[in-house]
């Protein structure tokens, strides 16, 4: 069995800020307890659209017990490499014990507790000592090597053939080739306590090398060579081959031209309330953004800055229009029906206001309209030079279910995405039906290509202490995580490449009249 570890080049501080006085214990043994203080420097970041949001996990060792028991964690701050993390850590301090501490570095990607459901950032190691004992109380550590592979167990031999594996080359050295990377080798032991062979050291531009020819390592147990004069090595690894695949990403695409257009349509039925009632999810008061407002803006702030014009569609739908109140499930916020883009987001914004003003909140809550408003821009364009992303926000029960799932399915087949947000108290039950995470959507028998839809309800990130720039923070985290995937998707499916990045470009289409529906 080998393990295969790539080092890190991040660095953390593990700050002593003071120690308190004496404190009786259980058992009457003085106890001195020390604060850490936690920060970090030059993190790896894990996100597309933006900086990992990490938290430290402290892990305490018992005295002649291997296992490490987690002590506590820190808060998560969001969109950071560099956190200086308020949450302190208070131990008690015992000079005649060796007290072995492990901080873990996570990036939280949602809010389950289940660690393993987040990105590994690194760890370091030392103990509460050399903490204390430190110039100034204050320690700095390299984060250590991660485990990037673990290879199968072969059994009974002493010239195993480890079965070949992939590993991106994200995960072996983010991108450094010149990274070390560890390969350490055990003997497997049934108990768990696996026996340490040996190890030795490459890295990316090294192993790159075995296409062409094979390569020896010297299999290497510090301790032997230290205390055997003739020790030479512990064996040989010998890499047999090695096949370097070139998987484009998604930020490929968009220095090669690619242009993201975003489209939102957003809930005017009356099940919202009076837009002139502060009840109303409509409602704009002079202190605080309606809960439309900040969902509109959270998401739009980031997908702008990959649309080279900045010029949305935004429709509304539900509403009876002005002048002789026909209702319309595909209407332009701008109030041009030819022409329905508004300059950047703040354009989105000023659109939506002023269309409270003038039309009728009614319903029913049609989502099929606007799926195939975009459905049939996305239909143009399939040579991988634009894609399309739709945000519905809306706050209740969908009347054309059995229409807008055939709406979704047909549209999986097109270089389209589709965010559903839902503001208000409803269950959304419906809603959650159409993500299709646990089961892949369907309509008269067909299943959707691919999963293209992403909801979430709006309550879950609202910040219980009112900071709506951080309850927008964590939406756009989340409805955004899955894009850069279901691109991915249809691009590698359809075989189109990234192009190369062009001198100057125009993505947008003429503008089709929107379609009224009574």
């Amino acid at each position: 069995m080998s393990n295969i570890r790539r080092s890190s080049t991040m660095n953390s501080f593990v700050n002593m800020a003071s120690i308190a006085d004496f404190e009786p214990l259980a058992a009457a043994i003085p106890a001195t307890k020390v604060e850490i203080t936690v920060s970090c420097r030059n993190l790896l970041d894990r996100d597309t659209f933006s900086k990992s949001d990490p938290i430290c996990v402290l892990y305490t060792q018992g005295v002649g017990n291997r296992e490490w028991r987690e002590y506590g964690r820190t808060e998560v701050i969001d969109n950071t490499l560099n956190p200086d993390f308020v949450t302190k850590f208070i131990l008690d301090y015992f000079f005649e014990e060796r007290q072995n501490l492990r901080f873990d570095l996570y990036d939280l990607d949602s809010k389950s507790d289940n660690l393993s459901k987040h990105d590994f950032l690194g760890q370091a190691f030392c103990t509460l000592g050399e903490v204390v004992g430190s110039h100034g109380s204050r320690l700095e550590r390299p984060l250590t090597f991660t485990i990037c592979h673990k290879t199968e167990v072969v059994k009974n031999t002493l010239d195993p053939v480890w079965q070949a594996f992939k590993i991106p080359v994200r995960a072996l050295c983010n991108g450094d080739y010149d990274r070390e990377i560890k390969i350490e080798v055990y003997d497997w032991d049934r108990d768990g306590g696996h026996d340490y062979i040996g190890e030795f050291s490459t890295s990316y531009r090294e192993l790159s090398k075995g296409q062409s020819q094979f390569s020896v390592y010297e299999v290497l147990n510090p301790r032997k060579k230290k205390k055997k004069k003739k020790y030479q090595n512990s064996g040989t690894v010998t890499l047999l081959s090695c096949l370097v695949d070139t998987e484009v990403s998604f930020l490929d695409y968009i220095k090669g031209g690619t242009q993201i257009n975003f489209t939102v349509a957003i809930d005017f039925t009356a099940s919202n309330g009076n837009p002139s009632q502060p009840t109303s999810l409509h409602y704009l008061s002079p202190y605080q953004q309606n809960a439309y407002s900040m969902a509109l803006r959270a998401v739009g702030e980031i997908i702008q800055d990959y649309d080279s014009d900045k010029m949305f569609p935004a429709l509304g739908f539900g509403a009876k229009l002005p002048p002789d109140g026909r209702v319309s499930h595909e209407f332009a916020l701008n109030g041009n029906p030819d022409n329905p883009y508004c300059s950047g987001i703040e354009g989105v914004m000023e659109a939506y206001y002023q269309s409270l003003k003038s039309v009728r909140l009614y319903g029913p809550t049609y989502f099929s309209p606007v799926i195939n408003h975009v459905a049939r821009y996305a239909s143009l364009v399939k040579d991988g030079s634009e894609y399309f992303i739709l945000l519905i926000i809306s706050d209740g029960v969908i009347s054309d279910m059995a229409q807008t799932k055939e709406s979704i399915v047909n549209a999986s087949a097109l270089p389209m995405s589709i965010i559903i947000v839902g503001v208000g108290p409803a269950e959304f039950d419906e809603m959650i039906e159409l993500d299709g995470d646990e089961i892949r959507i369907s309509s008269r028998g067909r299943f959707a290509e691919r999963d293209i839809v992403q909801f979430v309800p709006f309550r879950d990130y609202i910040d219980r202490r009112g900071n709506h720039i951080l309850s927008m923070a964590r939406l756009a985290k989340d409805v955004l995580a899955e894009i850069p995937d279901q691109f991915l998707q249809y691009m590698r499916t359809r075989g189109i490449k990234p192009q190369c990045p062009p001198q100057s470009y125009s993505s947008k289409l003429p503008a089709a009249p929107l379609q009224t529906q009574i």
